[in-house]
């Protein structure tokens, strides 16, 4: 991943509205959602949520599919796996070379008694 397509996906990330919106549609998994029920169980108005949209579609972290009148709005996965490869391997140093990002809450809870035991 370049750098500035890492950059605009994250600042399309690094506003509420859009980051709410790209965690429902993750959470929706492959089958998306439509505009409809995004906008009803975020509280979003049309135009706000279009324009939200729109920003996610630039940025390559969504995408749409008409499915007859419906327009279906997917996260897009690759592109997200992607990005979280970028940030592990351009930002966690050399020690996180040939690992995959994976986010593991067990893990992160773990590490962080380990620090505490070591500071100790």
């Amino acid at each position: 991943m370049e750098i500035n397509t890492a950059v605009t996906a994250l600042a399309a990330l690094a506003h509420d509205g859009r980051l709410k919106i790209f965690k429902l549609l993750v959470e929706a998994g492959p089958e998306g959602l439509p505009v409809g029920d995004i906008a009803e169980a975020l509280g979003i108005p049309g135009a706000t949520l279009s324009f939200h949209l729109s920003q996610l579609k630039h940025a390559g972290l969504v995408r749409a599919v008409r499915n007859g009148r419906q327009l279906i709005q997917t996260a897009d996965f690759e592109r997200m796996n992607t990005l979280l490869a970028y940030l592990t391997e351009n930002c966690c140093g050399e020690n996180q070379a040939g690992h995959t990002p994976v986010c593991s809450p067990r893990a992160v809870s773990e590490a962080r008694s380990t620090r505490k035991k070591n500071s100790a």
